[in-house]
């Protein structure tokens, strides 16, 4: 199979594999030659392939869009990708860091939307202190 794990930036892997192991939100699964064409959202995880020489590694996903055509192209598009050797590190820091991210971003948001209501609120406020309050 062709494995290709792709970032908006860049290729990050491009090599063929044995088997692949990867994890969306109903868990764990693993992908052999020949699977059925399949589509999925993957979660913050780690993707695991087995080269020919059984070698094994990973790749930390920031999320992403993991499929599968003809039974023998998979590919994951994510936003952030490391690549490494090591499950322990990777599972233990750069996912971490991952969810971090996520967390800072969703706070980023939060505040942002609290920014544009109170915004709302006060030209709503304005517009009923200089007009009739008909909108019509």
């Amino acid at each position: 199979m062709r494995l290709r794990i792709i970032t908006p930036l860049s290729v990050i892997v491009d090599e063929d594999a044995l088997a692949v192991r990867a994890e969306d939100d109903s868990g764990s699964f693993g992908i052999l030659p020949g699977h059925a064409d399949f589509l999925t959202s993957l979660a913050i995880s780690v993707v695991g392939w087995k080269q020919s020489d059984g070698s094994r590694r990973f790749c930390a996903v920031r999320r992403g869009l993991l499929s599968i055509t003809s039974g023998k192209d998979v590919a994951v598009a994510t936003r952030e990708a490391i690549v490494g050797d090591d499950l322990a590190t990777l599972d233990s820091t750069v996912l971490e860091r991952f969810r971090a991210d996520i967390d800072q971003e969703r706070s980023e948001r939060i505040e942002s939307m609290r920014l544009q209501l109170n915004a709302i609120r006060r030209i709503v406020s304005q517009l009923g202190m200089s007009g009739s309050g008909n909108f019509a």
